[in-house]
Parts: structure tokens; sequence; C-alpha cells
């Protein structure tokens, strides 16, 4: 059981000792405070004073740790700070190259999924578990990835990555609760974490800061560049492409008399080019790196929904395999800021078919 210190994986925890299972809790210390272990009773970062501060803080790992003694479940930390540099790497690497990641999605797939599975098969376990807020139903020789309950938690987008013999290793406990019942749960329960905060930003940007992460790991391929409208005419300067994503609105520091927005980036000669809410309409796109948890036809169009970013609903389109590892996507309606580096997501109902990583947009403004 993948333990975070927050009330879902604690709640998770919970309910599969309740179904019978043998649960061992894990932390994985992924933060950069070499000092940092559960063993130390203070309850703050050395030093500082109990904020969180990285990722994984020695808070969290404190949390989990209480939680593990009360349901009396062994508990262990593993160390994964060098697998998980290389996620931070892949986070800037991404934005250095004009694109928008998504860390998470990479996490659950090389670390919690990945990595962890090795742990959990070195100890004879069956499964591994975490408390995302997802379902998987196991019928026999196949197992589903779905949709969680509560919509507005729904987390099965950033489980896409996770491989198909993966899914029949999986527990996924809080998928069937809204995030209420999981609250009174850890409540009904006495779990000190039954109120916790839940966390809103990527764990290792904690401040929402991402540019200081990318400067503090690539300085010096942040550097100033003209922003242009789509006749290639410069407008203003910009401090580094790497600041902007595709539709976004603030920040551009010009004043024209009408909304602008980014409407592409190019990395090559460090422009970022703007235009109208209509040129970051996208009638389709392509991705490539698929993962799909349902065998498909490359010659058959699946019509489905999609969803091409982890806040957003699924939209309508025909899905087409290109390639062993490429996928178009057709929207039925033209869609907003589709942007290069993000996933699409593919669902047939409520049940998660695949996906891929957005190489482009079709027919947008491309300079």
């Amino acid at each position: 059981m993948a333990m975070s210190g927050g009330v879902d994986s604690a709640v998770a925890a919970a309910l599969l000792k309740d179904q019978g299972y043998e649960v061992v809790g894990c932390f994985m210390r992924l933060g950069d405070d070499d000092s940092m272990s559960p063993a130390d009773d203070e309850g703050t970062e050395p030093g500082g004073d109990g904020r969180h501060q990285g990722c994984c803080s020695l808070n969290d790992a404190c949390d989990a740790r209480s939680v593990a003694t009360i349901l009396d479940v062994p508990f262990y930390v593993v160390n994964f700070k060098k697998d998980f540099a290389r996620i931070k790497d892949y986070f800037v690497r991404e934005y250095d190259a004009g694109r928008t990641p998504n860390p998470c999605i990479r996490c659950n797939e090389w670390l919690k999924f990945g990595r962890l599975w090795a742990c959990a098969r070195s100890i004879d376990a069956d499964y591994v578990a975490t408390g995302h807020y997802a379902r998987i139903d196991h019928e026999g020789s196949r197992s589903r990835l779905r949709r969680g309950v509560d919509e507005s938690k729904d987390q099965s987008y950033v489980l896409f990555g996770t491989r198909r013999h993966m899914l029949s290793h999986m527990l996924l406990p809080v998928g069937g609760y809204r995030k209420h019942e999981i609250r009174r749960i850890a409540e009904d329960k006495n779990l000190p974490v039954f109120d916790k905060p839940d966390s809103q930003d990527i764990c290792f940007v904690p401040d929402n800061d991402y540019m200081r992460v990318v400067m503090d790991r690539s300085r010096d391929t942040v550097r100033p560049g003209p922003i242009v409208d789509r006749g290639g005419r410069v407008l203003g300067e910009h401090r580094g492409h790497q600041h902007f994503t595709i539709g976004q609105r603030r920040g551009l520091s010009l004043s024209l008399g009408h909304p602008i927005y980014v409407v592409a980036k190019n990395p090559r000669d460090n422009s970022v080019t703007v235009g109208s809410a209509a040129d970051t309409k996208a009638s389709g796109l392509l991705a490539c790196e698929t993962n799909w948890l349902r065998p498909t036809e490359s010659d058959r169009p699946v019509h489905c929904g999609v969803k091409f970013r982890s806040n957003g609903q699924p939209k309508p389109a025909v899905v087409r395999v290109r390639a062993p590892d490429r996928l178009e996507v057709r929207f039925d309606t033209p869609q907003q800021a589709v942007a290069p580096g993000q996933a699409v997501v593919c669902y047939d109902g409520d049940e998660l078919i695949g996906g891929g990583w957005i190489d482009r947009a079709l027919e947008r403004f491309h300079p």
C-alpha cells in the first residue's frame, strides 16, 4: 500500500485491511532532504516550521507512520530519490522542448506501478494499492480501469500510462467512494489525517513556481525572446518560452486592445506566437507513445470520449490508431488549448481504454 500521509491512502489501507488483505504500508521517499526520517518525532522539517517543503515531506512521512501504527500494519520507507530525479529531468526537458509536461502520469507509470511493484514482488505481494480516485474491475482473466465514482475527484486520467499487465495487480480501494465519504470513514476510524487538506500542486513544486525548478536545473535555456503575431510581426519580448503554455492569456505583458492568447511556441528560435481565442482551437490532434489498456484494431475508428487535460471532461471524438505507437483524434467540435506534451486519454463510457502523449494539434496555426 503506497501511503503518502494523506487521507485517501490512509482510508485505502483501512478498507483493504477490513476486506481481509495482508497490508504492508510503504512511504516513497522522493525529496531532497537527506536528514528526513519517519523515525523523527518532531513532525517538522529540520530547521523549518512544519510547512510542506519539497515533495513527500517529513510531516507526510510521520502522518503515514501514525496511520500505519493505528491500523497495525507494517510500515517501511523506500528510497526512490534517484528514480524521482528522472521525473524532474523529464519535467524540465519537456518545458525546454516547448511542451507542457505532466509529471504525475510519469510518476504513476515509472514509480508507483513500476519501481514500487518491483518492491512488492520482492516480498511476494500480489498487488500494489494506492489512494487514487479510480476503479479496477477484476473480471475473470481481464481487468478494467474505470473512472472514479466521484467525478469531481476522478484520477483515472493520470493512470493511463499503466501497462495492461499491471491492471490485474492493482487495487484502488477509494475509487468507489466520494471524497466526503472517505473523510467520514477516516474520522470514524480515528485516523488523524481525516481533515488533512488535499495536495493541490505538483509535489516537487509546492509553491506552484514551476519556473524555479526549470531555472534550477536548466538555467541557460531560459532566455528572452520575441513575442510575435501570426504574421511574424514582433509585438514584444518574453522572459523565456518556458513561462507559457498553449491557450495561456495572462503574463504576456502586451496591451493590444483585445484579448490575446498563446497559440504556439518555437523553442528553436525561442519565439512565442499569440493570436485570438479562435486561433487556439483545434479540430483534432496527433499523439505518440500510446498505451492501450484494451486491444484496438488499427483499421477501425473508435467513437469515444477523450480528455486532453487532467481537469477537463471527456469530449466526443473519433480515434484512429495510425501506427503501433501513434493515434489520431478528431473532435466532434473544435477544442481549445490542446497542448503538446500533455496526455490524451480515451474512454468508452467510464472505462479507460488507452491514450498517448500529444505531439501536435491539427488545423491550428503553426509558425
